[in-house]
């Protein structure tokens, strides 16, 4: 039988939100981080220098809420803000930060490890390319 729109929703947002909890919850107590900040560390690793709102973009929140979740993560020494063209503001990883982000990563590897993992190689092409074209 084949399942509802809803009931493929609704298997996407479990998924999600299994990941989500687990994730939180194992970047607590093994990197300190929660998963906005590793994300914003992800993020920043790939993309030095990354301005406040494409940090806000791509972590999904708005130049409000990044804007504090920056600063506090700067007062924990993650990341460095510095001024750039008119008021621009960049941001780096710090050693910490860079070890901070390596750490959840590891977390990070056993939360989709123990989902996703399951799938076959082929099965996660397939999932992938069906999950960004459903996004498109």
């Amino acid at each position: 039988m084949t399942p509802s729109l809803q009931d493929v929703g609704l298997a996407v947002k479990r998924l999600q939100w299994r990941h989500h909890r687990e994730s939180n919850r194992g970047l607590s107590a093994e990197a300190g981080l929660s998963l906005v900040q590793w994300d914003v560390l992800r993020h920043l690793r790939g993309r030095p220098d990354a301005s406040l709102h494409e940090l806000a973009q791509l972590t999904f929140q708005t130049d409000q809420s990044m804007g504090e979740l920056a600063r506090r993560m700067t007062d924990r020494g993650l990341i460095l803000r510095q001024e750039g063209p008119g008021r621009v503001v960049r941001h780096r990883l710090t050693g910490e930060g860079e070890t901070a982000y390596l750490r959840g990563s590891a977390v990070m590897d056993g939360v989709l490890g123990a989902s996703l993992g399951r799938l076959t190689e082929d099965e996660l092409e397939a999932l992938h390319a069906l999950l960004v074209k459903a996004a498109e």
